[in-house]
Formats: structure tokens, C-alpha cells, sequence
């Protein structure tokens, strides 16, 4: 038997300014704005006085889904333009010493197991990258441009044709962290 309505609803803070036009919603902050289209999905968003309401009317197992994923994407669309979002990788080397460089929007990463051709990350969005010795730090304020960021340096490293239990030379995410330093 389907449920007659799922919804959730979200508080918005006062330090953030949110306008809804239609279902494309705006998040503004102290670290920016975040600009979002949900009008692929099947649901109904509304927004009364600081508050957000998601809800979907006699849903079916996706439209249910749908309600929850959106929930969670508008608040990370909050927390982003609030604090920001921080992820952390490390550079592990055991023979051969990884250089990390930042070149416009892409991150090289020289000498990986002794390999001539740098291997290239492709740095999505407005997504920062910084190096700081052994740690590379991806921040900004939208989370699937930092995480995806992260994956793609993360991935650019990846072992193959070699056994990984013996070869663990890479960049790997060892910290994911709500705020900008």
C-alpha cells in the first residue's frame, strides 16, 4: 500500500538567504551562492517563512527516494554556503617520490611509480586544490564539485596490471570535513 504524502522539511538559518523560483532554487550565504534546478523531479518544494518543505503526494518507491535525495541536496546546498566543505587526500609514495602540481584546471601528478607522462586529475567547478607538503586540500562550497574533485585525483592514481597489496603508492582521501580553512 503506498503512503498518502512523504515530505520533509528543512529550517533555514538566518545568515542564509534562500529564493525558490518555480523549482529552481537559490542559496545564498556568506561563501557564495548555489544555484539548483530540481524540475526533473516529480516532487513539490515550497518555502514559507525560513522554512523549506519537500513532499511528494501518493508516491511511488522513486518518487519516495526523490523526496530524500532533494532533501539532502538543498541541505548541503545550506552547509556549503555556510561553512564550506573540506576534503583532505595524502600522498603515499614508497620508491619512487610523487610531485603533486596545480595547472589551471587540471592537477599533475609527475613520477607516479616512476612513469615519464604525468597523470592528470580534472579539477570540476569552482572547486580549490591546494599542496601543502604531503597533503593535497580540495575546498569549496559545493559538495559534489569538492567530492567529485577528490574522486578524480584519487582515481588518477590508481594502480593497475599490479598487485595493489604490494604497490600502495597513490593519493588517497583520509579526512572529509564540513568548513573551509
Amino acid at each position: 500500500m503506498r503512503a498518502v504524502e512523504i515530505s520533509k522539511t528543512i529550517q533555514v538559518p538566518d545568515d542564509v538567504e534562500v529564493t525558490l523560483n518555480g523549482r529552481k532554487l537559490t542559496v545564498k550565504g556568506a561563501n557564495g551562492t548555489l544555484t539548483r534546478d530540481f524540475s526533473y523531479a516529480p516532487i513539490s518544494i515550497e518555502y514559507k517563512e525560513k522554512t523549506i518543505h519537500v513532499w511528494a503526494e501518493w508516491p511511488r518507491k522513486k518518487e519516495s527516494a526523490l523526496v530524500g535525495t532533494i532533501h539532502s541536496h538543498i541541505q548541503n546546498m545550506i552547509t556549503g554556503v555556510r561553512k564550506g566543505f573540506t576534503y583532505k587526500l595524502k600522498i603515499v609514495f614508497s620508491h619512487f617520490p610523487i610531485s603533486v602540481k596545480v595547472k589551471d584546471k587540471t592537477v599533475l601528478i609527475e613520477n607516479f611509480t616512476g612513469e615519464r607522462n604525468p597523470r592528470k586529475a580534472k579539477i570540476i567547478g569552482n572547486a580549490q586544490v591546494k599542496i601543502q607538503s604531503e597533503d593535497i586540500i580540495v575546498q569549496g562550497i559545493n559538495l559534489e564539485e569538492v567530492s567529485q574533485t577528490a574522486a578524480n585525483i584519487e582515481q588518477a592514481t590508481k594502480v593497475k596490471r599490479k598487485d595493489p597489496r604490494v604497490f600502495l603508492d597513490g593519493l588517497y582521501v583520509y579526512e572529509r570535513a564540513e568548513g573551509m580553512e
